[in-house]
């Protein structure tokens, strides 16, 4: 017998980590897989910020844990993942987010500079997405991973916005989507991104200031940035079984600015 659409976004009984969940996007990403059900880890730098993510979610009823982080160092990363894993038993759904960026024109972009936004943006996924998927994923023929890229990843920029790195990182997680979702979807892993456009956060405060709110929506068709609800729907389809035949692929929640150019 078929599910009904209320069984197909259901998540109870499911594990989540969320990497950079303690603010912004990825926090709202944590917040919509609670809110379906799913028992939450949350990962980040800083113990401060995720104890307060963590109480703000635990007060709306979500079952929520927090492990502090550095998704840019290699040790730390087999670290999170392991006690997760220690924690939940498996995982079954990985959200990679931590992120970091870089504003400098491209012609004096400093060289660390670039490594720092490469190391968090696209090794730091590839390494935490192969420890999950070999230690719990792979053998248990089951997972859904989800990537934030980016609209950044998908066209040049404004010349206001010199973000060579950013955007070079952005871009590579667009494709190691959807190379990572053509060769593991044998072991029923589903790997799926999410492009945001212009949202309101610790990131993009120094954009919103330098250019303004009102010009960055402008850009767009609907006319809005993206509010703290934005993301939730595509993350829980990318998730649950609603989602399960869909992997690969990119989609852009920007309010259309990516249609028009304005990526």
């Amino acid at each position: 017998m078929s599910k009904t659409i209320q069984q197909l976004f259901d998540l109870r009984g499911k594990t989540a980590l969320v990497t950079g969940g303690s603010r912004g996007l990825g926090l709202q990403l944590a917040r919509a897989l609670g809110e379906a059900g799913a028992t939450v880890m949350l990962s980040s730098r800083k113990a401060q910020d995720l104890d307060g993510a963590a109480a703000e979610l635990k007060a709306q009823g979500i079952d929520v844990h927090w492990i502090a982080a550095d998704c840019a160092n290699d040790v730390e990363i087999k670290r999170l993942a392991d006690e997760t894993l220690a924690q939940f038993g498996h995982l079954d759904i990985l959200v990679n987010n931590a992120g970091a960026s870089w504003g400098a024109p491209a012609e004096d972009h400093p060289a660390d500079a670039w490594d720092k936004v490469m190391n968090l943006n696209v090794r730091g996924y590839f390494l935490l997405s192969q420890r999950i998927a070999k230690k719990s994923m792979i053998p248990r023929r089951s997972g859904r991973i989800i990537n934030v890229a980016s609209i950044a990843g998908l066209n040049g920029n404004t010349p206001a916005m010199t973000t060579i790195a950013y955007n070079t990182s952005k871009g590579a997680v667009v494709n190691f989507t959807r190379a990572l979702g053509a060769e593991w979807g044998k072991y029923n892993i589903t790997v799926n991104a999410i492009c945001p456009g212009f949202f309101p956060s610790k990131m993009t405060a120094g954009l919103m200031a330098s250019i303004g709110e009102d010009r960055l929506a402008a850009v767009a068709p609907l006319q809005r940035l993206g509010d703290d609800e934005d993301l939730k729907g595509l993350c829980v389809l990318f998730a649950s079984d609603a989602g399960k035949h869909i992997t690969g692929q990119w989609l852009a929640v920007d309010g259309g600015a990516s249609v028009v150019g304005c990526g």
